[in-house]
């Protein structure tokens, strides 16, 4: 689910009235109300009662974010056809405002992060990821069969990894602050290297797999995934665990492998490049942290980068 936009009420209220207005044109009358979401980091979202239902209208003040709706709906498409329960999108656009917008379906159902049944929640998402997994796709990157434009298409995951993920830049990044020792540097250089000689075949990852984009039932069965705008066509398992594992526990991780349903020794094999997928991930937190003068949040950064949290293995 989305962080709070604090947008300023005259702004909250200008595309509640673009809400409207998008409802108005999907479904031939006015909606009953509409309620601004305490949600959308990026997007203004907002609640909307109709006749013909409940729904969620998402707008975004940035004209390029049309690709992301549309990526979002390939992505959803495709995965339902593998068994992933996602919310139904009715519309997609640009014609009506002056800005993006998608409609989708409301879910009925709570937050996963507040349902007592985590470890159960968490193991269906490993059950979930490994169907999304499951898709395949052609390419690599943000760029794949949702868009026209071949041109953008990342056809070798070498490709990918230098000039799109950019690995290189990110190593530096972190370097430059002196977040990575010389010896955990070059081991993640070293992995990146063997990584660009790798050809994998692609397939569909959600990107962002956690607890705060999973809406549950009363009983914690997930009722859909949210927020695909992270979607990539990219190397599974390593990307798709990369995140989705990142700030579960120990007995939450084990449980989405065991939903994942990969075996010990693939992940065994796979672990060294979701280790420094992990680390090179925080570059660009690392650059904001930077730019914002918070030393304490470079802090929590480097203590993460020790193994200070790694309580069970010894790193000789």
């Amino acid at each position: 689910m989305e962080e709070k936009n604090p947008a300023p009420a005259r702004e909250v209220n200008k595309y509640k009235e673009y809400a409207r207005r998008v409802i108005e044109h999907h479904f031939g009358t006015r909606p009953r109300r509409i309620e601004h979401q305490s949600a959308g980091l990026t997007n203004f979202v907002y609640f909307a009662q109709h006749t013909e239902g409940k729904f969620i209208v998402r707008i975004s003040p940035r004209p390029e974010s049309i690709n992301s709706f549309i990526k979002e709906q390939w992505s959803q498409l495709a995965a339902q056809k593998a068994g992933v329960p996602t919310a139904e999108i009715l519309e997609v656009g640009v014609s009506v405002i002056p800005q993006p917008y998608m409609i989708t379906r409301n879910i009925e159902g709570h937050p996963a992060a507040i349902h007592p049944e985590r470890l159960s929640i968490v193991r269906q998402m490993g059950e979930i990821a490994e169907r999304i997994n499951s898709v395949k796709t052609h390419g690599f990157g943000a760029t794949f069969e949702w868009s026209n434009n071949l041109l953008s298409l990342n056809n070798s995951w070498k490709g990918y990894l230098e000039n799109e993920y950019r690995y290189q830049e990110k190593l530096e990044c972190l370097e430059k602050r002196r977040l990575l020792n010389k010896k955990t540097s070059r081991e993640i250089e070293r992995i990146f290297r063997q990584a660009v000689r790798l050809k994998p075949k692609p397939s569909l990852s959600h990107g962002d797999i956690r607890l705060k984009n999973v809406i549950v039932d009363g009983n914690g069965k997930i009722a859909a995934i949210l927020d695909w705008e992270n979607a990539t066509s990219n190397l599974s398992p390593a990307w798709e665990l990369s995140l989705a594992l990142h700030d579960l526990g120990i007995d939450e991780k084990q449980s989405f492998i065991e939903g994942y349903g990969i075996t010990r020794k693939k992940l065994l094999d796979a672990t060294p490049l979701i280790k420094a997928f992990n680390i090179l991930n925080y570059a660009g937190e690392v650059d904001r942290t930077v730019a914002a003068k918070d030393r304490k949040g470079l802090d929590r950064v480097r203590l993460r980068f020790e193994g200070t949290f790694d309580l069970y293995s010894f790193c000789g």
